[in-house]
């Protein structure tokens, strides 16, 4: 059964079990226009503000926008793209590894290869990558963006509890029949949102994420991504002696 909310809730239509929400979502890059109401993000954030997080110190802070505001900081971005900036532009924290190696480069190489097969875009078309790659700074067309951010002296369980409110965005999202993109994208250009949002200096921005309507009519929308079976992640011992 999906989670029972108030007959007269925005989201009261949609109702996925939490099995469909997680085995449905994924990151979505085409979205329709169709607007999304702060009473749908507020509830979905409220259903997410009930994530773990260690002594229940809830360390996660979340920025939302839509219109104007989102064109601000699309605007910001895509400017100091266009005037050739982009490598003064450098997120606060590492991603990824610094030295990749199996099985994680393979996994990786694999998507970015499937998206841009999808797409129609051939191995060295520089151009039509980056054109894609902008992309992630309009926020997919989406309606609704978000910001997430940690306080700068909160150490790495907080960051493992911001995840898991992340993730928690996504899954509420999906159950209610809105789909999302995490973006770390946009932790590249803290410099430039910090100001547009007013986030203070002492709260790092983790990422961004898009929220809204698929575009099921969208090519980038047919990707799937494989998962590693269970057995190459999991080990169980003890059980059935």
């Amino acid at each position: 059964m999906g989670l029972k909310i108030q007959a007269d809730h925005p989201l009261e239509m949609v109702r996925l079990s939490a099995d469909d929400a997680m085995q449905t979502r994924r990151s979505v890059r085409a979205f329709l226009p169709t607007p999304v109401s702060r009473e749908e993000v507020e509830h979905l954030l409220s259903l997410a503000a009930r994530s773990p997080s260690g002594s229940n110190i809830q360390p996660w802070k979340v920025h939302v926008f839509n219109g104007v505001m989102r064109q601000r900081i699309t605007n910001a971005i895509l400017q100091a793209l266009d005037a050739g900036q982009a490598d003064q532009h450098q997120r606060e924290w590492n991603y990824y590894p610094m030295q990749w190696r199996e099985p994680f480069i393979s996994r990786r190489r694999k998507i970015g290869w499937d998206m841009y097969g999808l797409l129609g875009i051939p191995k060295g078309d520089f151009e039509r990558t980056e054109q894609q790659r902008r992309r992630n700074y309009e926020f997919f067309g989406a309606p609704v963006g978000m910001i997430f951010t940690l306080e700068e002296d909160l150490e790495i369980g907080s960051w493992l509890d911001l995840g898991i409110f992340i993730g928690n965005v996504a899954i509420a999202a999906r159950g209610h029949g809105l789909d999302t993109c995490a973006q770390a994208a946009f932790a590249d250009f803290h410099n430039l949102i910090r100001p547009i949002l007013g986030i203070p200096d002492n709260q790092i921005i983790i990422c961004g994420m898009a929220l809204g309507h698929a575009d099921h009519n969208d090519a980038i929308n047919q990707l799937q991504t494989q998962r590693a079976s269970l057995k190459e992640f999991a080990n169980f011992e003890g059980f059935g002696e």
